[in-house]
């Protein structure tokens, strides 16, 4: 079955990077859009779109370059733990820059771009890597039991890449950023630790519903239903706690924070609320979703 997704992730993809890149470069992402503006604006000078265009093409062709090591089976190759790895770092980099991004830029609109990052990694690299992402969302995968080959072991490594993209995208805004950083919440931990696990629940318990399960999986709408669970968090407990949901954005922030004095503390915090609240998902998944192994097919579609 075609996929009937891929405009919607292409085009999110400029959602998400005019809210977080635009107030840096303009977010133009295209060597027609930075000529077009150009030219329109000549009289106050010309030549920039030059610059513009070489960079973009920079990021072309480092695109092309990573589309063929997480699919390698497109071009006669095998995949490999290191494809999937890959996959996992990379979605992850882009979520948690487009998070340091928005937040440094002071975008109004800081929930549908993040949520518009994660909704296009989603659909670009799901059926690399399930495109977790997410620390949280991979445990709570691995334990609601319903996904045999995420082993423990392939659990951590997957962990791993996710909390080592926070660290490199948090070190990356901040020289997009001249060395600023932000920190976390701080103070009373109670509101945090509530606002960040109940909506780590939501986001893992929605993955598991609508990618994870044989009955409820949406075939194509799963990006969208997963990127929604970013924004309802971000405006429902944003002012609370920044609405992260996920350890690997907490680590990032907490990471790149360092260079300003920052404590590794929050992170830690962040993501221990953040755990629970997976914990969580993957057991009340568990009940609510029996019927996927309970119930035979032909017998649940009578």
């Amino acid at each position: 079955e075609k996929n009937q997704y891929y405009g919607i992730a292409i085009a999110f993809t400029v959602v998400a990077g005019a809210y977080g890149a635009g107030a840096v470069s303009g977010g133009c992402f295209n060597p027609a859009v930075a000529f077009g503006i150009d030219v329109s604006s000549a009289h106050v000078g010309f030549g920039f779109c030059a610059e513009y265009a070489a960079w973009e093409l920079l990021g072309s062709a480092l695109a092309a370059v990573l589309f063929k090591v997480v699919r390698p089976e497109d071009f006669g190759g095998e995949r490999t733990a290191v494809t999937e790895l890959t996959s996992e770092f990379l979605g992850t980099f882009m979520l948690v820059l487009t998070v340091g991004l928005n937040v440094l830029g002071k975008s109004a609109a800081g929930a549908f771009s993040i949520a518009a990052a994660l909704i296009s990694m989603v659909y670009a690299l799901g059926d690399v890597s399930g495109a977790h992402f997410n620390p949280a969302v991979t445990l709570a995968i691995m334990l609601s039991g319903r996904c045999p080959s995420l082993t423990p072991a392939k659990a951590i490594s997957f962990m791993l890449a996710q909390v080592l993209a926070g660290t490199a995208a948090g070190l990356c805004y901040a020289f997009i950023h001249g060395g600023r950083t932000f920190a976390l919440a701080e103070g009373n931990h109670g509101p945090v630790a509530t606002a960040e696990s109940v909506f780590t629940f939501v986001l893992c318990f929605v993955v598991l519903a609508v990618a994870v399960s044989e009955r409820t999986h949406s075939s194509h709408m799963f990006g969208w239903i997963i990127g929604a669970c970013i924004t309802a968090g971000g405006f429902a407990v944003g002012g609370i706690s920044g609405g992260c949901l996920n350890p690997a954005v907490a680590m990032g922030i907490a990471d790149s924070n360092l260079l300003n004095s920052g404590t590794l503390k929050e992170g830690i915090l962040y993501s221990l609320f953040e755990f629970a609240g997976a914990a969580a998902a993957a057991g009340v998944f568990k009940v609510t979703h029996q019927v996927d192994v309970a119930v035979p097919e032909d017998k649940f579609h009578a």
